[in-house]
């Protein structure tokens, strides 16, 4: 493992989580922008290490407030229609694990190597997350909310 001097610079880099299929869990910081651009995700741990993940054993990025707290979410569904614009989606996983989110409406975003989840509880640890596509088994568009409705209007 190489130290931070050896790692490459990529912008801003946010507290995360990195959710293993095997359930494992490696805290550090990364570059959102940087996760779709690759087959690995740098991560910089706590301790200063550089490390390379390879993408294929990722199930999500957890983008959380604090590391030392839990990164999983309290909820994984919406206990009622969500307010915040954006298609409402539920992600099965390969695992078989089931979540919904609110994912942006544009569809070029959706269709990348992966997709950036607003999860049901926005209060708790955990703000967003990061699924790689391969991690999907499926992902259902379970409607469109936050769009404004327009009223017909009535002729003269």
């Amino acid at each position: 493992m190489a130290r931070l001097k050896n790692s490459p610079s990529h912008g801003t880099k946010k507290k995360a989580i990195i959710l293993a299929f095997d359930g494992t869990e490696t805290p550090g910081y990364l570059s959102p922008g940087l996760l779709s651009r690759s087959e690995t995700m740098e991560l910089l741990t706590p301790e200063g290490e550089y490390r390379q993940v390879p993408t294929g054993n990722v199930k999500a990025v957890y983008f959380v407030r604090d590391l030392e707290a839990p990164g999983a979410p309290e909820r994984k569904t919406f206990l009622s229609r969500p307010k915040l614009e954006g298609l409402w989606v539920r992600l099965e996983f390969r695992d078989g694990d089931v979540m919904e989110g609110i994912v942006s409406q544009d569809l070029m975003e959706v269709i990348d190597k992966g997709i950036y989840v607003t999860p049901p509880n926005m209060n708790g640890n955990l703000q967003r997350l990061y699924v790689p596509q391969k991690a999907l088994h499926k992902l259902q568009v379970l409607g469109v909310v936050g769009a404004a409705r327009r009223t017909p209007t009535m002729p003269p």
